[in-house]
């Protein structure tokens, strides 16, 4: 019996199956996109993440300088009217630049700290940047003559019979791609400084005296 032919056909199966394991384990294709894959979005969030946590880093510095500029600006004044408190609120609009000044919120207090260390507010005004304007427009503050502050105060400032200009700025951050940040985050922060040129500054008249 000639066993010839099945053995030549068997032989072939091998060989046709050795070139194809050779052949799949010589393609990396399959391999190089399955890392890919998983890679991906891993870069993706990297590449974004360092994207967006950057501009919020930049912005909640600019948004550290605007809190005192505008505690700098109105302590070095003798006396503030509505024209003056508008200046100081515009110079936020170069400050926060390139980013959106529309999302610039701020607002400047003088507080007094009484013979028993009690901060209240004297008077307190706020400041809007309405889209496209170059100057500021003023807004009603939240707080309110009389607003006992005394616990925001921090205690090395509480000298009894002194004056404290307090600046408070917020930034409301949307990220651009939302990527990694989904929501949006509001930056703040405040600032303190004394009057430099007087006792008071009286806004509007208010206080009549010091």
């Amino acid at each position: 019996m000639d066993l010839s032919g099945p053995m030549r056909a068997i032989a072939n199966i091998w060989s046709n199956a050795r070139c194809s394991l050779r052949g799949f384990v010589a393609d990396k294709r399959a391999l190089a996109a399955t890392e890919f894959a998983v890679i991906v979005p891993l870069m993706l969030v990297m590449f974004f993440g360092t994207v967006e946590f950057s501009s919020a880093v930049a912005i909640d510095r600019k948004v550290t300088v605007i809190a005192r500029t505008l505690s700098d600006l109105t302590s070095q004044s003798t006396t503030l009217d509505d024209a003056g408190m508008k200046d100081a609120f515009t110079a936020s609009i170069s400050v926060i630049m390139p980013y959106d000044a529309t999302l610039v919120k701020g607002a400047i207090s003088q507080i007094y700290i009484d013979a028993d260390s009690i901060a209240t507010v004297q008077w307190s005004r706020a400041g809007t940047i309405a889209s496209g304007a170059t100057q500021a427009t003023l807004a009603t503050s939240t707080r309110k003559a009389g607003d006992k502050v005394t616990a925001m105060i921090p205690p090395t400032l509480l000298i009894p019979s002194s004056y404290l200009i307090l600046s408070e700025a917020n930034y409301t951050y949307t990220p651009t791609v939302g990527y990694v940040l989904k929501s949006s985050i509001t930056l703040s922060d405040l600032s303190y400084t004394r009057p430099r040129q007087v006792t008071c500054v009286p806004y509007n008249g208010v206080p009549s005296t010091c």
